[in-house]
């Protein structure tokens, strides 16, 4: 994965993703100008996975344990939180 360019942050990069995707869902665009486009898109999603990647590592080393081991546990969203909850009171 290509590290993250250092003048370019998460949010720019978001910003151009959703630009592009936003300009593509209009449609109307002539086929060179759609690839030019994704091709931009491409470049921009590529950006903010190694940021995401970049800030995931950060996180795990901030997660590390007492005795200095990392400990990695998953990340549960709301929606596996309000699901575990129902399946432990259906039990």
């Amino acid at each position: 994965m290509p590290a993250p360019k250092k003048g370019l942050k998460f949010e720019k990069a978001l910003e151009e993703l959703e630009r592009v995707v936003a300009r593509l869902e209009k449609g109307n665009l002539p086929l060179e100008e759609s690839l030019q486009l994704f091709e931009q898109g491409i470049k921009a999603a590529r950006e903010c996975r190694a940021y995401l990647e970049e800030a995931e590592k950060r996180v795990e080393m901030l997660l590390g344990s007492e005795a200095g081991e990392l400990e990695l546990s998953p990340y549960a969203s709301e929606e596996d939180e309000d699901e575990n909850e129902t399946e432990d009171r259906d039990k």
